[in-house]
């Protein structure tokens, strides 16, 4: 699993999830193509990342690729592959600089045995038991099919005696869940709309979730540390009468 869950108290800001909602529009906008459109939106990674390191955020888990967004058409999938591949090559060194390491998660198999053998030898590469940030990446991710597959193995383990069925909790399901983080504290969605895509379903149960105009690509870090410090003035009560 992904760092330790967070603490509960009001303030308290360790995982962030981000909805990179907009780079087409953004490409449109600006009469680019689409790839283009994505590349900027790599870019903004980057940077959000590095203030996520300085900020001490434990964790950063970005909706790179829906299990939905196989029906886009092929032209933009292929440019998105190839861009994964780019975007591993360019920033991993600095990565493996900055301390931070990488994990992706979802159904990998369909994107084809380079970038999976790319994933492999990144998330190698930076693998670190004391990681300045972990970024996990969602790619061919999507919520309820992970809770689908997460209760088929929990029905398998019961089946084959290896657990019982009364000793299941929400910690046992986040294990063996593809999420390498239990618990999200903040939702970021850019884009305008106010919807969650599937994302994460289980693991934001009590995020905080902040809707952000801008498209992806316009993101900064200084819209992303407004969000923080609005985030510090949040009261989690998480269904408690405080």
């Amino acid at each position: 699993m992904g760092q330790p869950k967070s603490d509960n108290n009001q303030g308290s800001l360790k995982n962030i999830a981000i909805i990179m909602d907009g780079n087409g529009r953004w490409a449109k906008s600006n009469k680019l193509q689409i790839t283009q459109g994505h590349e900027k939106g790599v870019a903004v990674v980057k940077d959000i990342v590095e203030e996520c390191v300085t900020q001490n955020i434990d964790t950063l888990t970005v909706y790179a690729f829906s299990s939905e967004n196989w029906a886009r058409p092929k032209k933009e999938i292929n440019g998105i592959k190839t861009l994964i591949i780019k975007a591993i090559s360019d920033q991993v060194p600095e990565l493996i600089d900055q301390r931070v390491k990488l994990n992706f998660f979802g159904d990998l198999e369909d994107f084809g045995s380079k970038i999976i053998d790319k994933i492999s030898k990144a998330q190698k590469d930076t693998f670190l038991t004391s990681p300045s940030l972990e970024l996990n990446v969602a790619l061919g991710y999507g919520g309820r099919s992970d809770i689908i597959q997460t209760s088929k193995i929990l029905a398998k383990k019961v089946q084959d005696k290896e657990i019982n069925i009364k000793d299941i909790n929400e910690d046992i399901f986040s294990q063996l869940s593809l999420v390498p983080v239990d618990n999200i504290d903040l939702v970021i969605r850019t884009g305008g709309d106010k919807r969650l895509s599937n994302f994460l379903l289980f693991q934001i149960a009590y995020a905080e979730i902040m809707f952000i105009e801008k498209l992806w690509p316009d993101f900064t870090k200084e819209d992303f540390i407004s969000c923080l410090e609005s985030f510090k003035n949040v009261e989690r009560r998480f269904g408690k009468r405080i």
